[in-house]
């Protein structure tokens, strides 16, 4: 089994998309006026309107109402990453360095939901990276 995405679904999904072209870096493939993709190497963070939710079952999701899932993107210079956005994002907590090893901000996207970037910078957790 290969983990393909995270789905998001949002109130504003211009907004929304924007957000995280601005925080990634990359562009959003777009596959309908109602979903698009921001594909990275490791799977792909897809972003749908509300409208989507009837596709599968009416009231199956909610946008805005995610406080269990933190999305979590690895960055090859935190501190660089830390630079650009921590005036373009609502914090949630300054950069610091996790038991596990990595350095790591937080923030909420637009709609409410976690966002982290992290490096890996204890000899632990680089090694625990090099072999994925």
């Amino acid at each position: 089994m290969k983990f393909a995405s995270t789905r998001l679904i949002v109130h504003d999904i211009k907004s929304m998309v924007a957000f995280y072209e601005m925080v990634t870096g990359l562009t959003a493939d777009w596959l309908a006026p109602v979903f698009a993709e921001i594909v990275t190497p490791s799977g792909a963070l897809a972003i749908g309107a509300e409208d989507t939710v009837a596709l599968w079952q009416a009231g199956c999701a909610e946008p805005g109402r995610n406080r269990t899932a933190i999305l979590e993107f690895q960055v090859d210079d935190i501190d660089a990453a830390y630079a650009r956005l921590k005036d373009k994002v609502a914090l949630v907590h300054d950069m610091k360095v996790m038991p596990w090893g990595n350095k790591t901000f937080q923030f909420r996207d637009p709609e409410g939901t976690a966002v982290s970037l992290y490096m890996p910078v204890t000899d632990a957790a680089r090694q625990r990276f090099a072999a994925r």
